[in-house]
């Protein structure tokens, strides 16, 4: 059966990798990213790629009118993929920088959510991506205060709402992932190797937001094979 699908974050890693693996299954797919060409040019007919900012109040009215328009009101998976890393120590983030991130990382995903919950009907999943480091207890890296912060205010989130929606039958669930080679990982951290590429990541979070939601609701899970 056809699902529609909206994904961020999709012009490079997961998103960019999600955005074909659902394409390829036939499902219609929302792509939103800043930066739209990539997507685009992959001329892929059942996916529509908008440039959207999740720190932009006005593009949220772009996202609801194609749901509106396009897709007869009918959202039955969103995924919360984009993600701000920045990688400094505590005593020189500045405000603008702990702003940046939880626009994006915290803000943004409850925005989106808000906006796509009207659409939403029960059976539909919310998966929002989280990071190991957002986990209580898990190892944390110096220089990523403002980003790992951001990462566990998502998964408590995500519990309040699967409360609030438990009558709608609406689930959501966080994946907090280990350690994925991607951009972001690269020009966070130099030289480092991951365990895991971003097509491998892609496919565990694409098969979790079709099946998830039968097994879990509220939760997060660590997706991570390595300790960090």
């Amino acid at each position: 059966m056809t699902k529609h699908i909206i994904i961020t974050g999709t012009s490079r890693g997961i998103g960019f990798e999600l955005v074909q693996l659902f394409a390829q299954a036939g499902h219609q797919v929302l792509s939103l990213s800043r930066n739209s060409e990539r997507v685009s040019a992959l001329n892929l007919k059942n996916v529509t790629a908008l440039s959207f900012d999740l720190s932009i109040e006005s593009d949220y009215v772009k996202v609801s009118q194609f749901i509106s328009n396009t897709w007869g009101g009918k959202v039955d998976v969103l995924v919360n993929n984009a993600g701000l890393l920045i990688n400094k120590p505590f005593y020189v983030l500045t405000m603008v920088d702990w702003e940046s991130v939880y626009k994006v990382n915290v803000f943004g995903v409850a925005e989106l959510i808000k906006t796509a919950l009207p659409f939403m009907a029960k059976g539909s999943h919310v998966v929002t991506v989280s990071s190991m480091g957002g986990i209580q207890g898990s190892m944390k890296f110096p220089g990523l205060a403002a980003y790992s912060s951001s990462k566990g205010a998502v998964i408590t989130l995500s519990e309040v709402l699967a409360e609030e929606y438990k009558a709608q039958q609406i689930s959501f669930n966080v994946l907090a992932l280990g350690a994925v080679q991607t951009e972001m990982l690269e020009e966070a951290f130099p030289g480092y190797e991951a365990p895991l590429k971003a097509v491998e990541m892609a496919e565990y979070i694409y098969d979790f937001s079709l099946t998830g939601q039968k097994y879990y609701n509220g939760k997060s899970l660590e997706v991570s094979s390595t300790t960090p």
